[in-house]
């Protein structure tokens, strides 16, 4: 993220509701136990190649496809594995998604994603991710916390956003290489939709697969993984009056979430928290930086998520060199295993629930959300007539409103529920509504640009208004 000159078929349900991994045919003996079939030997075998795979090394195109189709077919009841479209070059983006429930989207259930490799040439995050596949697959039913977080919560991975400008990086370098751009020299991570001024850079294949992936999920909450720095940036990368950008921070209606959102992974990780940064002049407290603070950044997709998506996501720059050598990344891992945990589970702060009609049919598209932090493009309720809002624990009074009809709000104590694997739980019923709410979107514009015009053009009637006042109290 930072500029070239900074970082340059399975088995039936076991008891607890989750699936195992398929491992082949089971026979029976007479007495009743079960006895190992050729195919599982197979599919045993199979695991342990899977895993001893993965070692600490990079993993091009072909290795990394391999790995994914791996870890697929040994636990294709616990992943499902798909391709959001492809690169400039024709590479498959390979999404692997974990949970009970992979393949589709369970009422209750929140989103949760990981990219990294949005800068190809910024190569930790990419390898990082593939290590917290193999960590959450053999883990689940093993640990109780994995397995819990698993049953609770569907996990969309993507370990390169750019695989061709990792593969076009020959030469690993700390700084910078061309690499950082996909095939047709341009950077992702300023080529979506800006809330603040026109972005005129043309959507390239990569960025419109992640638009669209998106629009097509609830996602609740994400992290993209860069390098170059040793921080967690939150958003707004850019901003305006409205958001106190001339102060030096562009600040979003849920400023205190996002600064525990980055806290979270900084105080997990092994040094993050210390806030040293990479060399003398740049150092981060505690961690963490709201993205403007550091420096300004047009099209970023922390703030498309947002903005656009109602997906919180912070950007996490996990390596001082942008492309370190092979033997560090055991270090790595070990430096981030414990933040990449923690981060995923505040996917469950805040609240929940549906909104329904008298018939309890859900409503499409209401607006649901906290009073005094509203969004710039309203948060409203999926097809399932879901809504998910993420706040810290505290007193909050939750506004629904469906066009046309009077607002309900819910005053609500929500406690932190992390460790519960489940938000409070809020639904909301219009006994009065019986409809089918149309589709809403909100316009690819610069949203907080017509804001601050609004805002500057109430300022002259204020102030008439006040010298009007003060005339008639002189003449008085």
């Amino acid at each position: 993220m930072a500029p070239a000159s900074v970082r340059g078929r399975a088995r039936p349900a076991t008891g607890d509701g989750g699936p195992r991994p398929a491992l082949g045919l089971q026979l029976w003996k007479s007495d009743g136990t079960m006895r190992a079939a050729a195919g599982d030997v197979v599919g045993i075998l199979c695991l342990v190649s899977v895993a001893a795979a993965l070692d600490f090394k990079y993993h091009h195109a072909g290795d990394l496809e391999a790995y994914l189709k791996g870890v697929h077919g040994a636990y294709p009841s616990l992943t499902h594995l798909h391709s959001i479209g492809r690169s400039v070059e024709g590479r498959d983006l390979w999404v692997l998604v974990l949970g009970r429930f992979p393949t589709h989207h369970k009422i209750g259930i929140p989103e949760f994603k990981y990219v990294a490799n949005m800068h190809g040439d910024e190569t930790v995050g990419r390898e990082m991710l593939l290590h917290l596949i193999d960590f959450l697959v053999t883990s689940y039913r093993r640990d109780p916390v994995i397995t819990r977080l698993l049953n609770n919560t569907r996990i969309h991975i993507m370990p390169t956003m750019n695989p061709d400008g990792f593969e076009a990086t020959k030469v690993p370098d700390c700084y910078y290489t061309q690499g950082r751009y996909n095939k047709n020299g341009q950077d992702l991570n300023r080529n979506f939709p800006d809330a603040f001024e026109s972005n005129n850079a043309s959507i390239q294949p990569e960025t419109q697969a992640v638009m669209n992936w998106i629009k097509n999920e609830t996602f609740v909450l994400s992290a993209n993984l860069h390098g170059g720095a040793l921080v967690a940036s939150y958003t707004f990368d850019n901003g305006n009056s409205v958001t106190g950008s001339l102060k030096g921070y562009s600040r979003s209606p849920d400023d205190d979430v996002f600064i525990h959102l980055a806290k979270t992974y900084s105080f997990n990780h092994a040094s993050m928290y210390k806030g040293n940064g990479c060399d003398n002049r740049q150092t981060f407290p505690e961690g963490i930086t709201n993205g403007y603070s550091w420096y300004q950044l047009e099209g970023g997709m922390q703030d498309y998520n947002y903005v656009w998506g109602q997906c919180f996501e912070i950007t996490l720059e996990l390596s001082c060199c942008k492309y370190p050598p092979a033997d560090q990344l055991e270090g790595f891992w070990k430096d981030n295993k414990a933040a990449l945990i923690e981060y995923i589970k505040q996917v469950h702060l805040g609240v929940k629930g549906q909104v329904t009609d008298k018939d309890g049919n859900p409503i499409p598209n209401a607006i649901v959300e906290a009073k005094g932090r509203p969004h710039v493009c309203p948060y409203r309720t999926n097809e399932q007539g879901e809504y998910y809002l993420l706040l810290l624990p505290g007193t909050y009074v939750i506004n629904a409103t469906v066009p046309g009809f009077k607002s309900m709000l819910k005053t609500v104590e929500i406690p932190d529920n992390t460790g519960n694997f489940s938000a409070l739980k809020q639904d909301f019923s219009f006994s009065e509504v019986a409809i089918k709410s149309t589709a809403v979107s909100c316009p690819k514009t610069p949203l907080y640009q017509e804001l601050e015009r609004t805002s500057a053009a109430a300022k002259p009637t204020l102030h008439i208004l006040v010298l009007m006042t003060a005339m008639l109290v002189v003449f008085k």
